[in-house]
C-alpha cells in the first residue's frame, strides 16, 4: 500500500488550543505531581504542565537520587509524609528500586530514577490528568487578585489553560512571577549540583563514607574540584551510585543557565578523574550511566502571608495552619566549597504553614515546593522531597476548601488540618 505524503504550508496564524480545568498546576516535579494526584482524587479536572518534555521534574530529570525529609530523627523515627509517598515506598520497594539508608540520625531513601519516572507516568495516566509537556509559560492572565488563565508555548503550537484555581509548583515561582505578584531573590548565589550516576562499580572495594569524606577534603583541590564535601549514594547490589559532588551556579538568565548546563558536566569529568585515580579498584571500570539535568536548590521564591524564618525552624514551631512536617537539617549551599549543615535533635519536628504558600495579593493561587516564602536557611530545610510532597497535597485541599470563587487565605485552619491529618499526626 502506497503512503500518501501531503505538502503543507502555514498561511495564517496558528490556532490556539484552549483547555478548561478546575485546577491548573505549573510544574511536574514531586510537588506538582503530588498536587495533581491529590486534586484528581478529589474529583477535580486537572491540567498539569511543565517546561520539560517529561514528568518528574528534578526528582527524575536531575537524578536527585534520594528522598530526604520523609522521616523524623532519632531512635523512634516515624514517617512524617504520606499521600503519594506511601505509594512510592510501597511500589518501588516491592520492585527492588528503593534502598532505605538508616543512619544514626534519620533515614534517607535512595531510589532508581527510571523506576520513579515510570511510577509517576502511570499514576498520572490512571488519574485522567491532562498533561502538557514541553510547555513554556509565556504569560499569565489575571483579573485583580485572581489568576484566570495561563498562556503556554509548545513546539506544536500555543495552549491556553483557564482554571478556577492554580498551583505554582514550578520551583522558580514562574507562575507567581509572570502573574505580577511580588517575589524574592537571594542576594548571593545559592548553588545547585550537577548530579550523575556511575555504573559498573566494584562494590567490594568501596571506601567507607568517613574515609571517602576525608579523602575528598584532602584531594579535591588538586583535581580542580572546588567542592570538598561531596558524597555519594550507593545502591547496594547494583553496582551503581549517584554522586553529589559539584556546585554549579543556577542563574535565572536564559543564556547563563544554558551555559551552566554544559559547564556542569565538565565538573563531573574532574570528579570521575578523582574517583578513578584515588580508588582504581572500586571505580576503575565505572562509566557514567546518566547525567542529570542541572539540579537547582533555590532561585526565586514568593512573598507570602508569612515569611518562614530560621528561628522558627530551629524552635520546632508547629503552626496553627501547618500543612507539612519535617526534621531535615538546615542545608544551605551558599559557597562553592561546601555548605551549612545544621542537624536537629531526636525529638525535633518543624512545620510549614499554609500562609507561606500563599502569594501576597492572590486569592486562588497556592505555591508548593522550593519557592514558598522563607528565608534562605529556613527554605533549605523544607525544600526537600518529603515536605514538598506534603505541600503539594495541601495545595490541592486548600483550593478545594476555598471553592471555585473563594479566597484560599480565608479557609478555616481547622478544616484544612482535618483534611491533612494523614501528614500532621
Amino acid at each position: 500500500m502506497a503512503h500518501v505524503i501531503r505538502t503543507v504550508r502555514r498561511t495564517s496564524a496558528p490556532t490556539v488550543q484552549r483547555l478548561q480545568a478546575d485546577v491548573c498546576i505549573a510544574g511536574a516535579g514531586i510537588s506538582g505531581i503530588s498536587a495533581a494526584l491529590e486534586a484528581a482524587a478529589l474529583g477535580k479536572r486537572v491540567v498539569l504542565f511543565d517546561a520539560l518534555p517529561m514528568l518528574g521534574g528534578q526528582a527524575v530529570g536531575s537524578i536527585i537520587g534520594t528522598f530526604c525529609g520523609l522521616f523524623s530523627n532519632g531512635p523512634n523515627r516515624q514517617l512524617l509524609t504520606h499521600g503519594i509517598a506511601d505509594g512510592i515506598l510501597r511500589d518501588l520497594g516491592a520492585s527492588g528500586d528503593l534502598h532505605q539508608a538508616i543512619g544514626p540520625l534519620t533515614t534517607v531513601v535512595y531510589y532508581d530514577e527510571v523506576a520513579l519516572g515510570r511510577w509517576i507516568g502511570q499514576k498520572v495516566l490512571d488519574a485522567g490528568i491532562t498533561v502538557v509537556l514541553g510547555a513554556v509559560l509565556r504569560d499569565v492572565v489575571r483579573e485583580g487578585s485572581r489568576v484566570q488563565e495561563v498562556e503556554l508555548a509548545t513546539r506544536y503550537g500555543d495552549v491556553r489553560v483557564a482554571a478556577k484555581g492554580f498551583v505554582d509548583a514550578s520551583g522558580d515561582a514562574a507562575l507567581t512571577w509572570n502573574a505580577g505578584f511580588a517575589c524574592r531573590e537571594p542576594d548571593t548565589p545559592i548553588y545547585g549540583t550537577q548530579m550523575f550516576v556511575l555504573e559498573h562499580i566494584n562494590e567490594a572495594h568501596l571506601p567507607t563514607r568517613p574515609q571517602f569524606t576525608e579523602r575528598v577534603k584532602q584531594k579535591a583541590k588538586s583535581y580542580g574540584i572546588e567542592r570538598d564535601d561531596g558524597l555519594f549514594f550507593q545502591f547496594p547490589g547494583r553496582g551503581t551510585a549517584a554522586f553529589n559532588m559539584t556546585h554549579i551556579e543556577t542563574p535565572l538568565d536564559p543564556v547563563a543557565a544554558s551555559h551552566v548546563a554544559i559547564a556542569g558536566r565538565q565538573q563531573v569529568d574532574q570528579v570521575i578523574n578523582f574517583l578513578q585515580s584515588e580508588y582504581p579498584e572500586a571505580y576503575g571500570k565505572a562509566r557514567v550511566r546518566a547525567y542529570g539535568l542541572p539540579g537547582i536548590r533555590q532561585t526565586r521564591w514568593i512573598v507570602g502571608h508569612h515569611h518562614l524564618s530560621t528561628d522558627e525552624v530551629r524552635a520546632a514551631t508547629m503552626f496553627p495552619d501547618a500543612v507539612a512536617r519535617t526534621s531535615w537539617p538546615v542545608e544551605l549551599h551558599g559557597n562553592t566549597s561546601g555548605y551549612q549543615w545544621e542537624p536537629f535533635g531526636d525529638d525535633h519536628i518543624h512545620s510549614v504553614p499554609l500562609r507561606s504558600m500563599l502569594p501576597e495579593g492572590s486569592d486562588n493561587l497556592v505555591v508548593a515546593g522550593r519557592c514558598i516564602d522563607a528565608d534562605a536557611a529556613a527554605l533549605s530545610s523544607v525544600r526537600v522531597m518529603g515536605p514538598c510532597i506534603a505541600m503539594g497535597a495541601a495545595a490541592a485541599h486548600a483550593l478545594d476548601l476555598a471553592g471555585p470563587d473563594g479566597r484560599v487565605s480565608d479557609i478555616p485552619a481547622e478544616a484544612l488540618r482535618e483534611r491533612l491529618a494523614f501528614n500532621l499526626e
